[in-house]
């Protein structure tokens, strides 16, 4: 089920409520984020007709369904597509993307007040992931139990906040990467020099955190063994590989669907450093405050 909306729609708790209603007990709401370029009514670049629909536009390349490839297309979850303007300079789209994090909080906020027990997901790409940092460092603790992020476009600064954050500490985040993004990562770093290394090497060494370099023989094998067979990536530059890789969208469905048969301790398994443990986490594991920027 999806339920489509923007950050200059203001929350509907008759939709959401109504939405809400028919999912049985358990299932999640995910909610789904675009990064650069798209904007909702920008004909080809808008996302509820690519990425964000459960009935792309198949002459757009790149436009595969999020919510069904996720088995969001029925009853298993509700999939909650968020549009914002990503559209012109990189410079605007990254600013614009903190303000949208802040209407993005504000629906998942209202899905918490309407059902406190819903387990809430979130799966964001390249600028998205800056929108869902920027919506849960606005959200209370246990706002969202599991969050993806592909090809994020942060900063190590941004990632350490979102990880201090309320919400962040009680999340279990995976950061999704893959050298043939680096080039877009130089590219973000040349435009934005005073935000610091980015993300993509990880580096964020917090409880509930994972780096998963999906670019790793090391990470693929161990993914293969607990079932998930994904292949090296056949491209050496794509910024879109987090979710047009083969087979990786079963491993996201079992992340954000099925987390009790997906524990925290199989996913870290798979990376190639230590991580650390979900349990028992606490203040002091964490690297010292940073501000937002």
């Amino acid at each position: 089920m999806l339920l489509a909306t923007t950050e200059t729609d203001p929350p509907d708790p008759g939709a959401l409520a109504r939405a809400l209603a028919v999912l049985p007990p358990g299932a999640p709401v995910v909610a789904l984020v675009h990064g650069y370029r798209f904007r909702p009514g920008a004909g080809p670049d808008d996302p509820f007709r690519h990425i964000l629909s459960l009935s792309p536009d198949r002459s757009l390349w790149g436009a595969v369904s999020w919510p069904r490839r996720l088995g969001l297309g029925g009853q298993a979850g509700l999939a909650l597509g968020f549009g914002w303007d990503a559209k012109g300079s990189l410079w605007r789209a990254h600013a614009r993307a903190a303000e949208a994090g802040a209407a993005l909080a504000q629906h998942l906020a209202l899905v918490r007040r309407l059902d406190p027990g819903r387990p809430v997901g979130l799966l964001a790409h390249s600028l998205g992931a800056r929108v869902a940092a920027a919506a849960m460092m606005r959200l209370p603790p246990g706002s969202v139990r599991r969050a993806i992020l592909l090809a994020a476009a942060l900063s190590r600064a941004e990632a350490l906040a979102l990880a201090q954050s309320p919400s962040g500490r009680t999340a279990e985040i995976v950061n999704v990467t893959g050298a043939e993004n680096r080039p877009f990562d130089w590219v973000l770093r040349a435009a934005l020099p005073w935000q610091g290394p980015r993300l993509s090497g990880g580096d964020v060494r917090a409880p509930g955190w994972l780096d998963l370099p999906l670019d790793c023989p090391a990470t693929l094998g161990a993914l293969a063994r607990a079932g998930w067979r994904i292949p090296p990536p056949s491209r050496a530059i794509c910024h879109w590989s987090g979710y047009l890789r083969p087979g990786i969208w079963r491993l996201y469905r079992s992340i954000l669907l099925e987390p009790d048969a997906t524990p925290w301790s199989l996913l870290c398994a798979a990376a190639p450093l230590p991580a650390s443990p979900r349990p028992g986490r606490s203040a002091a594991a964490l690297p010292p405050a940073v501000s937002h920027p």
